[in-house]
């Protein structure tokens, strides 16, 4: 029988008892709290017309209660469809709209945002959400019947036509997904995870494996360097999930302060690599803590790992790496026509593995693509180098990893050309000190250009983290030579920070 989440959790979770599960704001949820109050959700929704596959709105911030509607949804079967509360009103309609969910578990923020886009059952963190869970008729978890074909996740990411893809995970691939999560981690059975990036995206997944490992969860609702200190000194964390662009800030935040940092054993980060300078300074002030995962939504989160063996300053061609493969993970590199090219030479780097997605929902175009000849086409560019360790050059697709996050310039794109004055546009992402990359938008202006205006509407129909970050403008904006704007000259153009 193939495994899925309800398979994994409802045995996994009930072997830890009393132990604390969760800590956020300012209170501690047992592993029996945290149970009880799942399954008597899971009676709710299963109430509420929710059956295996049925697409179920995740819509919080981080708080506990978002993981006990996260095993609410496994509990009942449902396909959970997170969404994350730094998107704009636009963007959360599209998700909503397009996944068909009929139900949301939202806290009070996001609550109006369901409504707004028509989601006719909104069950509400704050309104009553005491009186849904005392009304579920048992503590036990609801009598259904998952399996392993059943769509378990839709996940959301930006597309480089515009358009945001669901990306459909089946609970068998899930399950199987956090198992490898739970390989690469190298989870101890004494785990402190602290959380504080948002729990829709890579956290999410890293939560779910803590807490098969019976570990306690320390949930933030936003990244604070000051805080991550603290609770590393004063609540023995021992694993931190972040990107680059948090971890030098906590390096900052930590300078010439004498704090006890020595129950930390794991850093675990990804999007981008660690500068050496920042790794040297890291390693001296944390230890060999260091560990990078490669993934993303289509595959998340593991596709390679580079290992805390690997930073080490006496090997830096690795530090440039992403690492090997995961265990059950064959990685490529791919030329045009989908044959494997030479290790050293650059192509697509593909990927084989049983937590691959399914499809994107409603794309069957875009999901043969993708999922051409077997493969996971990743869009990104890289090479396989000596000891099989992978690099990544580039990405085949415009998107900008900035602070952690994925930005695709299309999107970007299409909201600054709407604009007035706006003749063309060219989003590209450049290097900073901070992000790692930001969003800059290169301009060819028109009569009637106003760049406050346009400032207003990208924060209006964008998240945040996807506004340019600076606006450039232009005469004309170059090409190659087949006609195609020259991204990789504009951001040369940059004069920088």
């Amino acid at each position: 029988m193939e495994p899925t989440l309800r398979s994994l959790f409802l045995p996994a979770l009930d072997r830890f008892g009393e132990r604390p599960a969760l800590r956020a704001g300012g209170a501690d949820t047992s592993y029996s709290e945290l149970v009880t109050a799942a399954n008597r959700l899971a009676q709710v929704l299963v109430a509420h017309g929710v059956t295996p596959g049925t697409p179920v709105a995740l819509m919080m911030s981080n708080r506990s209660e978002w993981v006990i509607a996260d095993q609410a949804i496994i509990r009942a079967g449902g396909a959970k469809v997170p969404i994350n509360s730094m998107l704009s009103g636009p963007e959360v309609a599209f998700i909503l709209r397009d996944c068909g969910a009929a139900i949301a578990l939202a806290d009070d923020a996001m609550a109006p945002a369901a409504r707004a886009a028509g989601v006719a059952d909104v069950i509400e963190v704050g309104s009553g959400w005491d009186s849904v869970l005392a009304s579920a008729p048992s503590d036990d978890p609801p009598d259904v019947t998952v399996s392993g074909s059943d769509v378990g996740l839709i996940l959301y990411t930006g597309g480089t036509t515009g358009r945001q893809k669901g990306v459909v995970h089946t609970q068998a691939g899930l399950a199987v997904n956090l198992l490898a999560h739970l390989i690469e981690m190298g989870l101890l059975d004494d785990e402190r995870i602290l959380l504080s990036s948002p729990l829709p995206h890579s956290a999410g997944f890293l939560l779910q494996a803590g807490l098969l490992k019976g570990a306690l969860h320390l949930i933030e609702p936003r990244f604070d360097a000051n805080l991550v200190l603290e609770r590393i000194a004063s609540a023995g964390v021992t694993f931190l999930f972040m990107v680059p662009t948090m971890i030098y800030r906590v390096l900052d935040a930590a300078e010439g302060r004498e704090l006890d940092l020595s129950s930390l054993r794991t850093i675990l980060y990804g999007a981008a690599p660690i500068s050496p300078e920042r790794l040297d300074q890291g390693l001296r002030r944390f230890g060999p803590v260091f560990m990078q995962l490669y993934g993303q939504s289509e595959a998340p989160n593991f596709l390679t790992r580079l290992t805390r063996e690997d930073h080490d300053p006496a090997h830096p061609e690795r530090l440039a790496s992403c690492g090997r493969p995961a265990t059950m993970v064959t990685i490529a590199v791919l030329d045009d026509d989908g044959n494997p090219v030479p290790d050293g030479q650059a192509g697509e780097i593909c990927a084989r593995g049983p937590y691959i997605m399914d499809r994107y929902h409603g794309l069957p175009e875009k999901s043969a693509e993708t999922l051409g000849g077997g493969w996971l086409h990743t869009g990104d560019i890289g090479l396989i180098g000596p000891g099989r360790y992978l690099y990544l050059l580039d990405r085949k697709n415009d998107m900008i990893i900035s602070g952690g996050m994925n930005v695709y310039t299309t999107e970007v794109e299409q909201v600054v050309s709407a604009c007035a004055g706006v003749a063309q546009v060219a989003v590209v992402g450049v290097a900073h000190p901070d992000w790692g990359e930001a969003v800059v938008a290169f301009v060819v202006t028109a009569d009637g250009f106003d760049q406050d205006a346009v400032a207003k509407r990208c924060r209006a129909e964008l998240a945040a983290y996807k506004r340019p970050k600076a606006y450039r403008q232009v005469h004309a904006l170059p090409v190659t030579s087949v006609g195609k704007i020259d991204k990789k000259h504009l951001q040369a153009t940059w004069p920088g920070w």
